[in-house]
This record gives C-alpha cells, sequence and structure tokens, in this order.
C-alpha cells in the first residue's frame, strides 16, 4: 500500500491551515490600514497630530524670537550710523525748541499778571485809607450845616447879627470842626501815621524844620518855642518835619 496520496493529502491541509492563519492575522492590519487611508481622506490628519503640529510651530516660533533676541543685530554702515543719530538729534532739538517756547510763554503770562496786579494795588492802595477818611468828611460836612444859610455870606451876616445869636453858631462851629480834626487825627493813628508837636522840645534837625529864630530870656538857647506846623511820622519814619521857632543865643 502505497503512502504517497495520503502524505499529499497531509501537505495540502497543513498548507491551507496556515494559509488560513496568514489571512486571519493579516486582516486586522489591513481593516487598520483601511480605516487610516478613509481618515485621511476625510480630516487631513488627526486631533492628537494637529494639536502636535501645533505645539511644534508654537515651539519653533518661539525659539525663532529668542534666537532673534539673542543674536546680536546686523551691524549698521558709517552712513546710516550718522542717519540715525541725525534723526534722533533732531528729535531731541525739536523737544527742547517746545519745551523753551511753552517756557517763554509762561514767563510771559507770569510778567503779564504781575503787572495787572501792581496796578490793581497802586489803585487801590489807598481804598483802606479813603474809606476811614469818609468819617472825617461827613463830620466836617456836619460842622459846615450847622451854620445857618443867613450866615453864610457877609452881607447876610450883617443883616441878621440883631436878631441871630452869633455866639452860638461860633461855639457851633468850633465844636463841629474841631470834632473834625480829632476824627481825622484818628484815622492817621490807624494808618500808621502820628502827629507830634514838639514845642519845648530842644531842636533836632532831623525832626524839625527851623523856620524863624528869636531871643528868649526865660527860655533856653536851642530850644522851640513856637510850633507852625505840627510834624508828622509814619512808621517811624519822618512824613513832614515840624515847623518851629528856635530860642537864639542872647549876646
Amino acid at each position: 500500500m502505497s503512502f504517497a496520496p495520503l502524505r499529499q493529502a497531509a501537505t495540502r491541509s497543513v498548507r491551507q491551515s496556515f494559509l488560513a492563519s496568514r489571512v486571519s492575522t493579516t486582516t486586522p492590519l489591513a481593516s487598520t490600514s483601511l480605516f487610516r487611508r478613509t481618515y485621511s481622506a476625510t480630516t487631513d490628519k488627526p486631533p492628537a497630530a494637529d494639536d502636535a503640529d501645533t505645539n511644534k510651530k508654537a515651539e519653533e516660533s518661539t525659539t525663532a524670537e529668542e534666537q532673534q533676541k539673542t543674536e546680536p543685530s546686523t551691524p549698521l554702515s558709517p552712513e546710516e550710523e550718522l542717519k540715525a543719530q541725525l534723526v534722533e538729534k533732531d528729535k531731541k532739538i525739536a523737544e527742547l525748541k517746545d519745551a523753551y517756547i511753552r517756557c517763554l510763554a509762561d514767563q510771559e503770562n507770569i510778567r503779564e499778571r504781575s503787572r495787572k496786579e501792581l496796578a490793581s494795588a497802586k489803585d487801590f492802595a489807598i481804598q483802606k485809607f479813603a474809606k476811614d477818611l469818609l468819617d472825617t468828611v461827613d463830620i466836617l460836612n456836619m460842622a459846615l450845616t450847622s451854620v445857618p444859610e443867613t450866615l453864610r455870606t457877609k452881607e447876610s451876616a450883617e443883616a441878621a447879627a440883631a436878631t441871630v445869636n452869633m455866639a452860638d453858631q461860633l461855639s457851633n462851629l468850633y465844636t463841629g470842626v474841631s470834632m473834625t480834626e480829632v476824627e481825622l487825627v484818628k484815622t492817621l493813628g490807624r494808618h500808621g501815621v502820628e502827629r507830634h508837636n514838639p514845642d519845648g522840645e530842644v531842636f533836632d534837625p532831623n525832626l524839625h524844620q527851623a523856620l524863624f529864630q528869636a531871643p528868649m530870656p526865660d527860655k533856653e538857647a536851642g530850644t522851640i518855642f513856637a510850633v507852625q506846623k505840627h510834624g508828622y511820622t509814619i512808621k517811624g519814619r519822618v512824613l513832614r518835619p515840624a515847623q518851629v521857632g528856635v530860642v537864639a543865643e542872647s549876646n
């Protein structure tokens, strides 16, 4: 009995089994390959691959920027350096010129404001003094008003002398004028102006002005015996020296 047919049948069976096993093992790879080709056809890259490419590009961009910062710039030519310096200097000159013009304008505004303030101070410097004098003017007006109209002229006064008490009218007038003087002196004192009566004092050329001299047996030579006009000082400084008569030395 020959075993050749059996051997051939067994060989065919083993070969078929081997082929079947190869087909079963390669089918998943084929399906995976097909899936990959299908995905590539619909979307260019899978999400994971897209993120990886994006991160890679960001890293490359950052690396390029760092390299640009760290790498020395290309040296400029002498002409380019001079041009850059000129541009920078022109910019600084323009800034300084603008600041200078603004400073001049501010100074001119300050000078103009100072001139206005000085002119205003001069115009109204005596405002308080003039206001204080108003009371004196009122008192003087009252003194003049106290004199009747019939006595304000010579002719009318002579005609009314028999019927009007002249003593009372003169007394009232003197009282009004005296009040005016007192109020005026007070007003001057409030502004630092003091009146000085040097009668009986020793003559001082810094404070007094001698108008005349006369021998006086009962007075010491060089003393003041007559005062024509009182002296006035303002804040301790002589405003007007007193005009006086001085006792002369007796021969």
